[in-house]
């Protein structure tokens, strides 16, 4: 599985309406994924630029794309994902490096 981190930000309506339910939200969203055939590995609420962080398994980037594509369109966040290699990875990506 590889590993992804999300960053998500409230949007207005997701402050406005929908602030106080971000925990049973975040449940939703967990229960979502892992029928999406991803697991989240941990959350965590932040302060700075982004208000939500997510660590995810997935088998795939189109899984992960269909996740925050199914997140954003329910309009209480943005977000930004990134592929992040663990260091096994990274050592066998640095091996290739001439």
């Amino acid at each position: 599985m590889a590993m992804y981190i999300s960053l998500l930000q409230f949007t207005e309506q997701g402050i406005r309406n929908n602030v106080k339910d971000t925990i049973k939200r975040a449940a939703a969203a967990t229960a979502e994924a892992e029928k999406m055939g991803i697991k989240v590995t941990d959350s965590f609420w932040t302060m700075g630029a982004y208000d939500v962080v997510l660590l995810l398994d997935a088998s795939d980037d189109a899984a992960v794309t269909a996740f925050a594509l199914k997140l954003g369109a329910l309009g209480n966040v943005k977000t930004q994902t990134m592929r992040a290699f663990r260091r096994k990875e990274m050592e066998a990506i640095l091996a290739k490096v001439k």
